[in-house]
């Protein structure tokens, strides 16, 4: 356990990991429960996606890319939080086109919104970590 621990501090990308789980959680709790109350399949992804990816600023910008968050009251920080919500926006529409296309095609949401996960993963990771807070500065 406590060479978990220490290889979660020294690897970017693994706490990356650990924090998109607990955002993820977040979003699917929501998303789940939105299904149930009846909303659609696209609509519920979208709620629990916007939720998930609030609980993920704050996480990322604390326990991943702490290191490289610019200094807050800066201008820098601001263009790292407008970069951040533009690259969960573009995740937000990547999650909404692939469980529309999914359950268009007769897909269980719940199986397209995995899908849709995987691939909004990917996608931010790469633009978080090699454009967002590929280092800090304090402007």
């Amino acid at each position: 356990m406590i060479k978990l621990a220490n290889r979660l501090r020294g690897n970017v990308f693994l706490r990356y990991v650990a924090v998109s789980v607990g955002a993820l959680a977040t979003d699917m709790i929501l998303f789940l429960l939105l299904l149930e109350m009846g909303m659609p399949g696209t609509a519920a992804s979208a709620v629990g996606y916007s939720v998930g990816i609030f609980a993920h600023w704050i996480l990322s910008s604390r326990k991943v890319f702490h290191d490289r968050v610019s200094e807050k009251g800066t201008a820098a920080r601001t263009q790292q939080k407008a970069m951040f919500l533009a690259s969960a926006l573009i995740g937000l529409v990547l999650t909404i086109a692939v469980v529309g296309a999914g359950t268009a095609m007769g897909m269980d949401a719940r199986i397209a919104k995995v899908a849709a996960i995987a691939t909004s993963f990917l996608l931010t990771y790469l633009l978080r970590n090699v454009v967002i807070f590929r280092q800090a500065t304090t402007q």
